[in-house]
């Protein structure tokens, strides 16, 4: 399994930014790490394992950019306003750096995203907000509002990064094309919020897949068995 290492400044984010990038072609898929995760925790926490013959075959590529929660939403030191100013700015580097860089790697033009836990948000965030480059969500134990992270404070940037509050007001087709998975589980603490979630998608009528799990926990076990069990949805050729 091929597996490459990327290190570059970002002129979105204004500093470095690493990746690890895993296989030799085929569907791009973005996958997020977890809350304040690394580069490599997906690697590390066997995420890309449990997608090994995926890769092996061609069938996809795997891009783990790190993240910048312990600066956004996790950063309890800087006023709310550069909280969700520097999640827009995270957004707009996995859009301009990443996804319009790889999403013509293969016919479609267009991208998986996916993640675990804090993740699955980043997933459903980038996808819901950029619909047109996205073909499938696959969210797994996500939570998708993120005003208790706000103190109180709510601005435009604040709703168009709250899934929850925006989903009402879009209309783009791609949203009723995009195959929408929100993995979840009997025991998850973010049980409720992917119900919310899908009951949010529901309303408009938006297909989706309320997958939901028995007796498993909010842990990497029931992700290693959703991850692959979501890529074989891609429709490869």
């Amino acid at each position: 399994m091929k597996e490459e290492y990327f290190k570059w400044y970002s002129p979105n984010l204004n500093r470095e930014i690493e990746m690890l990038v895993f296989g030799h072609a085929g569907y791009p898929v973005i996958l997020f790490p977890t809350s304040m995760g690394s580069y490599h925790e997906n690697k590390d926490q066997g995420l890309i394992e449990s997608a090994r013959w995926y890769i092996e075959q061609g069938l996809i590529q795997i891009f783990c950019p790190g993240s910048i929660d312990k600066d956004s939403f996790y950063n309890k030191k800087i006023h709310p306003v550069h909280r969700i100013q520097n999640h827009v700015w995270y957004d707009k580097m996995i859009c301009h750096e990443i996804v319009e860089r790889v999403r013509h790697n293969t016919g479609s033009g267009k991208v998986v995203v996916a993640g675990c836990s804090f993740g699955g948000y980043h997933a459903a965030n980038f996808a819901f907000r950029h619909p047109g480059y996205v073909s499938h969500m696959f969210s797994m134990s996500g939570a998708f509002d993120i005003k208790s992270f706000m103190d109180g404070f709510h601005n435009e940037d604040v709703f168009f990064n709250s899934p929850e509050d925006f989903l009402y007001g879009l209309n783009d087709p791609n949203l009723w094309q995009m195959d929408i998975v929100l993995g979840t589980s009997n025991w998850d603490i973010c049980l409720d919020a992917n119900l919310k979630m899908s009951k949010v998608l529901s309303n408009r009528s938006i297909e989706h897949w309320l997958d939901i799990r028995r007796d498993q926990k909010h842990d990497w076990p029931v992700w290693k068995e959703m991850f692959p069990h979501y890529l074989s949805r891609i429709k490869f050729f």
